[in-house]
């Protein structure tokens, strides 16, 4: 197993992580992504695995943003259901887990790092995972064998996303 962490305040960490989904996936390898914080149907990645047999996506987050700085209980629920629902995935064999905004999440507190760390020691060795979001904690970057930060250089005053780009 290897652990691959991407954080940082620029963006392209959830994309870079899905290009190793798509390697892997191009290697028949089993893909499964999950997804905290978001709970948005009509992003591609969620759309396109109806058409990929092996490339799974779970979301534990809701539709619309969260305020990091103040997590209400159901956000603190959706995390602690992802967390759990990760023992389950494993259950599936994949071959890479992606573990979306996870570091956010450890970041504002909404899961303990401790209970994270303890469900990481029980991935199998055969599955390599990813961790995406801002602020990866200094533990979970310890434990990483890479660990990549996006840094923002330049981007429009006037930002909007872009269907196909951003989500």
């Amino acid at each position: 197993m290897a652990i691959y962490i991407y954080t940082g305040k620029g963006g392209g960490k959830t994309t870079a992580a899905l290009g190793l989904a798509l390697r892997s996936l191009g290697h028949n390898r089993k893909v499964i992504l999950i997804q905290f914080l978001k709970g948005r149907k009509e992003i591609g990645e969620y759309k396109i695995q109806s058409k990929l047999k092996k490339f799974k996506v779970y979301q534990f987050g809701r539709k619309e943003f969260i305020n990091l700085k103040n997590p209400t209980g159901k956000d603190r629920l959706l995390a602690a259901k992802g967390l759990q629902f990760i023992k389950k995935a494993i259950k599936q064999k994949p071959k890479l887990l992606i573990l979306d905004e996870l570091n956010l999440v450890l970041a504002f507190r909404i899961l303990d790092i401790r209970d994270v760390l303890s469900v990481l020691k029980k991935i199998p060795k055969s599955v390599d995972v990813v961790l995406t979001g801002r602020h990866a904690p200094k533990d979970l970057i310890k434990i990483a064998d890479y660990a990549n930060e996006m840094r923002l250089i330049k981007m429009p005053k006037k930002f909007f996303a872009k269907k196909g780009i951003q989500y």
